[in-house]
């Protein structure tokens, strides 16, 4: 596209070509002169431009600008300009010439338009270890997460009595809020329990079901969203006391054969769909994993507020006692489950613990995370190793 302006005193002015056919306006006149800066400032002056129609301040004014040659910049194009105007003037490349910009001086602190500030990485938690007579513990964070949702509790030495302890992992969902609250507060509430029965099998049940539900419940009191899977032991008396709800599991390893304690609690297990389509629920299946109302891969947990229909904190708990022939207890979230199994698990932790003049049990847990995440796995992993030699 191309502009020309024409003003009176010029010669391409004249008023046949204001009222003439719209083809003369449209199109450029062969007399049409591109005029610059300096000719609109010199044109009051100059006399030998002026034209032999009468001239008017008022008159009307046609403006073509020439389309700049591709490729060339603004400035350039300017440059041009100039060169297809009068030679006699001298000031044209002057007047069009410009002078470079200030410089910007631009903030290096990026803009957030309100979104939240996140922790640098240095304060997440990215490996959990630790190690004491009797159990061991080995937790990573999972690649698809921003900060470790898994937490674990160790407590030995119960009343003074070193044959008694109680152990979990909670593997959070939706946050690490619900397996914070549980990992501080789940013991407290079954051992209150405990203290309030008879020391037999039967009661032990009822106190870890009723130590879960008061845990739930007082986790839902504090109106945090998200939740927690959960699996305890619990060692009192010789007994060992299984208790879960999700999908962390127990796995008893007996002369180098594993043995899963417990159950997933997962909606694909056909009483689990039968209890939440009872209650009026459903489950589906979303991209191969089953979910309860479409959304929660698991039927049972700590909070889970907007599930809590479906989605209960009852636990599973099974007891046995503890015989010389039960070398070691497995405790781990998912994370591990999915891609190594029960066997596989024990295989690899029961050279490190059995038989050996100094049992290495941490090295077999991080042996046992470093292979699910060799697998995979993209999840937190946590793997908690109890001895039980120790409890006997």
């Amino acid at each position: 596209m191309s502009l020309s302006l024409a003003v009176s005193n010029s010669p391409v002015f004249s008023p046949s070509s204001m009222f003439c056919n719209k083809a003369s306006i449209i199109s450029p006149a062969p007399e049409a002169l591109t005029l610059t800066l300096a000719h609109l400032k010199s044109s009051q002056a100059s006399s030998s431009c002026s034209s032999s129609s009468p001239s008017s301040p008022s008159s009307p004014f046609r403006i073509r600008f020439p389309k700049p040659p591709s490729g060339l910049s603004a400035a350039a194009a300017a440059v041009a300009l100039a060169s297809t105007s009068s030679p006699s003037s001298s000031s044209s490349s002057a007047i069009l010439k410009r002078k470079r910009p200030a410089r910007l001086d631009i903030p290096l602190t990026p803009l957030s338009f309100g979104a939240p500030v996140m922790p640098s990485p240095s304060s997440y938690r990215e490996v959990v270890e630790a190690e004491r007579d009797g159990y061991s513990v080995y937790c990573k964070r999972g690649r698809r997460r921003i900060a470790m949702e898994d937490r674990y509790s160790a407590a030995v030495d119960i009343d003074g009595n070193s044959k008694e302890a109680f152990f979990g992992v909670f593997d959070g969902h939706g946050g690490a809020k619900a397996a914070e609250f549980a990992a501080n507060n789940l013991e407290k509430n079954v051992l209150n329990e405990i203290e309030r029965m008879d020391d037999n099998e039967t009661d032990f049940e009822q106190a870890i079901k009723h130590g879960y539900l008061t845990t739930d419940s007082d986790f839902l009191k504090e109106d945090q969203r998200g939740g927690s899977c959960c699996v305890t032991a619990l060692i009192k008396k010789g007994n060992l006391v299984i208790s879960n709800a999700g999908d962390c599991r127990a796995v008893l390893s007996s002369q180098g054969v594993a043995e899963a304690i417990t159950s997933d609690h997962r909606p694909s297990r056909e009483d689990e769909r039968h209890r939440i389509e009872s209650t009026g629920g459903y489950v589906d299946l979303c991209n191969g994993i089953w979910r309860v109302q479409g959304s929660l891969a698991v039927t049972r947990g700590i909070g889970d507020a907007h599930l809590k229909q479906w989605v209960i904190a009852e636990p599973e708990t099974r007891a046995i006692r503890i015989e010389p022939r039960h070398e070691f207890l497995i405790l781990a979230s998912d994370g591990l489950w999915e891609t190594v199994s029960n066997q596989e698990a024990v295989d690899i932790a029961h050279p490190l613990c059995v038989g050996m003049e100094k049992a290495e049990p941490l090295t077999a847990c991080r042996k046992l995370v470093e292979l699910s995440l060799s697998r995979g796995s993209v999840d937190d992993i946590s793997v908690v190793l109890i001895q039980l030699a120790n409890f006997i």
